[in-house]
């Protein structure tokens, strides 16, 4: 154990020269690149969602967007290509910005940027936002540029909505209207086109024929009993020559039974029609006694003429009943004739209640969405205002972005001592490395690691002169190598890759 423990010791003296050289290089381009890092300033803003100021129960804002998800909307829009090269270019924020590309300046400001949001029940909902570079004071501009965006874009996108919402409605309000118009005249025009059809004055014309039917039937009646009283008339004419019997003369049976038969048959057709047995059996008694009654009174002579004041009397009493019968005959007619037409609307009447209710409905219903209609038009006018006079919710700037005084990063004492670290432990791994590889025999101890046989004696292995010089050549060369090719890569790559500050903020970025 001893041997072994001076065996690699003797190695480590031996190797020391090189894994000094190589800690050396390593940890003096771990100070290069410490100090040579520009220094970077960092600043951020917060900003905060605030609530409403008017309640939703008073007020109900027609901007319904999540907090989360709007400040989700305002980061991806904050973070367009066009805002960022904008700011660049106004702020200057990178001096060669001649040299870069667009997309070279859009992925520097991208990666110098740092959004967070934190948000959560019963939490508010914060956003901070910062940025990194070599300038505190364009460091500063860059982020309250990025406030005035964010606010700037809350605010058109909160007053868009509600603008939009606000237009919605006046358009749905308008097409409302004009649908009401346009149905409210279907309804007049049908109205007046069906005004004697109606359901609404259906009761009237029910009465109306009643009423009618009720005078059509007193009116034929009346006529049946001026054309009975007419006949009768005809008859007491030509049987007695006169127009009535006697006032005080006295009347034979045959008469009496006739006038009684007479009275009965107008009471009759009262109640019966012409066609009643009843009827016929009165008017052939009728028939019968005028015949005995007329065989029993002497005729008239010839000598009557024009002149007999009965004739005068039978022609004024027959003109007289003409005229009635005439009148009632037009009034029956003109009473079946209206009949006829209150039946036919009658009859109309249910298809047009149906056709009307169905209207009336459409109307209805247009009615309700256009005072819905009126209602949300009321809400998206108030909410407008609201929006406008920013009393809504709104992102306010909590903290707003200062000019740094202290730098962020580098850290250069994590660098050097990141490059110490690495110094030690590529020392460490070279002394393994040239340790593993190195698969020559030096000891007896690897004569039986090797061979499986145990040596008697071992004599030790005298270096010739040649050889000496070719491994002193050797170490020379590595020499040269670790101290020229390793700064030289470094160069190389600083030069015409990537700027070494750049690939270590690469490095970190990932690592981190």
């Amino acid at each position: 154990m001893i041997s072994d423990f001076k065996f690699y010791l003797k190695l480590l003296s031996r190797r020391l020269p090189v894994m000094v050289l190589l800690f050396l290089m390593v940890a003096i381009a771990g100070a290069v690149i410490a100090f040579r890092l520009p220094t970077l300033y960092q600043t951020k803003a917060t900003l905060l969602v605030e609530s409403a100021q008017i309640s939703d129960d008073l007020v109900r804002s027609t901007v319904q967007v999540n907090a989360s998800e709007q400040l989700e909307v305002i980061q991806q829009r904050l973070m367009t290509r066009a805002n960022l090269i904008d700011i660049a270019n106004q702020v200057n924020v990178f001096p060669n910005a001649a040299e870069l590309s667009p997309d070279q300046i859009v992925g520097a400001m991208r990666a110098a940027t740092k959004i967070r949001r934190t948000s959560g029940r019963d939490k508010a909902t914060l956003m901070s936002i910062s940025f990194e570079g070599r300038s505190p004071r364009k460091v500063a501009e860059v982020v309250n540029r990025y406030v005035s965006i964010v606010l700037e874009t809350n605010s058109a996108f909160r007053t868009r909505s509600a603008e939009g919402t606000l237009s919605f409605f006046e358009q749905e309000v308008n097409t409302l209207s004009e649908n009401l118009d346009i149905q409210s005249s279907k309804i007049v025009s049908f109205k007046a086109e069906n005004a004697e059809a109606l359901p609404e004055n259906l009761d009237y014309r029910l009465g109306r024929q009643s009423l009618l039917q009720e005078r059509l039937s007193r009116a034929e009646r009346d006529l049946e009993g001026l054309e009975a009283q007419r006949a009768t008339i005809q008859r007491v004419f030509e049987t007695t020559g006169t127009i009535e019997a006697p006032r005080f003369a006295k009347l034979t049976p045959a008469q009496e039974q006739l006038r009684n038969l007479e009275g009965q048959l107008r009471v009759a057709l009262s109640v019966y029609s012409e066609n009643n047995p009843k009827i016929k059996n009165l008017r052939a008694q009728i028939t019968a006694l005028t015949a005995e009654v007329a065989a029993q009174v002497p005729q008239a002579g010839d000598g009557t003429s024009s002149e007999n004041p009965q004739v005068t009397a039978l022609d004024l009493s027959l003109a007289e009943l003409d005229s009635r019968i005439s009148t009632l005959r037009q009034e029956i007619t003109d009473t079946d004739t209206e009949l006829n037409s209150l039946q036919d609307t009658i009859d109309r009447t249910p298809a047009n209640g149906i056709a009307l209710g169905a209207m009336e409905r459409d109307l209805q219903n247009i009615q309700a969405l256009y005072s819905g209609a009126v209602n949300r038009l009321a809400q998206a006018r108030m909410s407008e205002r609201v929006e406008l006079s920013g009393s809504g919710e709104r992102i306010s700037v909590l903290e707003a972005a200062s000019v740094p005084t202290q730098p962020s990063s580098p850290n250069r004492p994590a660098i050097v001592a990141m490059g110490i670290a690495a110094g030690l432990g590529l020392a460490a791994g070279l002394f393994l490395l040239l340790e593993f590889i190195n698969q020559t025999i030096r000891r007896p101890a690897d004569i039986v690691k090797g061979l499986q046989i145990t040596p008697l004696a071992t004599v030790p292995r005298i270096e010739s002169l040649a050889h000496r010089r070719w491994r002193r050549v050797n170490q020379v060369l590595l020499l040269v190598i670790i101290v020229v090719g390793v700064p030289a890569a470094l160069w190389a790559i600083d030069t015409y890759y990537l700027p070494l500050d750049l690939l270590f903020e690469k490095i970190k970025d990932k690592l981190v």
